[in-house]
């Protein structure tokens, strides 16, 4: 096929996979006449597989995400399917990475039609095929439209919801003896004043202060902050990060999502850990996998950090957590996160989530890079509505 053109569908229930030399990220979206989704649950995706008539399937890294549209099913009102893709690698884009999708029939897994968008560049997300209604008839259509911001462009032109953060509080000046941050990059001129650098945060609320680990454990409250330093040395290089929790009821299961989100010194977005990614940044990060009840005592969900293997970009952590199966965290008790030495498991920090909103996301806490090299822990305990770890990452940003 070529960007434009379109055939006829000669199944009912057809599957579009995506290949490339590189591994991505397939969604699609159930569009209105408007071109608008109805709720963010026509986003289809890793995180959110099943909606109605459409579905996703993972290729698990060895084989190309699939989108299948069973058009039988599609519900009234629903005139088109999107089948979107990105490079799971954060910020590549699609030069030199040419993907073609392939049109399969559902009856015998016969292909109907293949596609690659020529001449990509810039793009680090694209609209890939179409399946849509016309006339009574369903039909495919090649796109190849390019999105330069990722899929969050192509969720805003679709209607999905991007929450926006509110807006970040006045710093305050910070004290005498904090270091001052270094001067902006001088290679790319700004076009608008760089976000404060991640390694001089304002200072936290009054009475919050920050303390250290001489004495031992801390329990911390919210916004108190913790400097990973003992004796005045810092302390290890590899911690655990446990976050548990349990049902509020008894006899409903939660299923909550652990991640943590990586930053530079801009707070520009690196890479996200979670239980659909379960190591990134060279393995520096890793993931222990998904829990999907809250079910048994200690962590429901472990992440290891080796702050000693961090590249130099890496300068702040936000740990979130997810209500994926959508209650909100009211429904949801015992709810901590706590730092582990990861050589000898000795619990360090410990921040018990006392009081809870009626959300969906959570951030938990999150480790700040020092001038030093020394690295702070500040409990957060910020709700914001996002059921998946996505939808975590410009609030999070704010947050730092």
């Amino acid at each position: 096929m070529t960007p434009g053109s379109n055939i006829p569908l000669s199944a009912a229930r057809v599957t579009v996979d995506v290949a490339a030399p590189v591994r991505l990220d397939v969604s699609g979206l159930l569009l209105t006449a408007d071109g608008k989704v109805r709720s963010d649950d026509d986003f289809i995706f890793y995180n959110q597989p099943n909606g109605p008539g459409v579905t996703y399937r993972s290729g698990g890294g060895t084989a190309p995400d699939a989108i299948t549209v069973d058009t039988a099913a599609v519900p009234p009102g629903i005139e088109k399917i999107v089948v979107t893709a990105s490079p799971d690698a954060a910020g590549q884009s699609f030069q030199g990475i040419e993907p073609t999708a392939t049109i399969r029939s559902g009856d015998d897994n016969s292909v109907l039609a293949t596609f690659t968008p020529p001449q990509l560049g810039t793009e680090t997300a694209l609209v890939i095929v179409e399946i849509y209604l016309r006339n009574g008839a369903w039909k495919a259509r090649a796109v190849g439209q390019g999105y330069a911001n990722g899929l969050a462009g192509i969720a805003t032109d679709f209607g999905v919801t991007v929450e926006e953060p509110a807006p970040a509080p006045t710093p305050v000046a910070p004290p005498q003896q904090v270091t001052p941050p270094p001067p902006p990059p001088t290679m790319q001129p700004p076009v608008a004043p760089p976000a404060p650098p991640l390694s001089t945060p304002p200072p936290p609320p009054a009475g919050a202060g920050k303390i250290n680990l001489d004495k031992g454990r801390v329990s911390l409250q919210k916004n108190q902050t913790v400097s990973l330093v003992k004796g005045g040395r810092p302390l290890l290089s590899q911690v655990k990060m446990g976050l548990g929790w349990e049902p509020a009821y008894r006899g409903k299961d939660i299923d909550l999502d652990a991640s943590v989100i990586a930053y530079g010194p801009q707070r520009n977005h690196i890479d996200s850990c979670y239980f659909g990614k379960l190591s990134i940044v060279n393995g520096a990060i890793k993931h222990s996998g998904d829990n999907l009840t809250g079910e048994g005592g200690g962590d429901d969900e472990v992440i290891v950090v080796d702050l000693g293997r961090l590249p130099q970009e890496v300068t702040g952590l936000v740990f979130t957590v997810n209500s994926f199966s959508g209650q909100k965290f009211t429904e949801v008790a015992k709810a901590y996160c706590r730092l582990l030495d990861a050589s000898t498991g000795e619990e360090l920090v410990r921040f018990d989530l006392t009081s809870a909103e009626p959300q969906t996301g959570v951030m938990m806490a999150k480790l700040i890079k020092q001038f030093s090299g020394e690295w702070d822990m500040t409990a957060m305990g910020d709700f914001v509505k996002s059921r998946t770890v996505r939808g975590m990452v410009k609030p999070a940003a704010q947050a730092l």
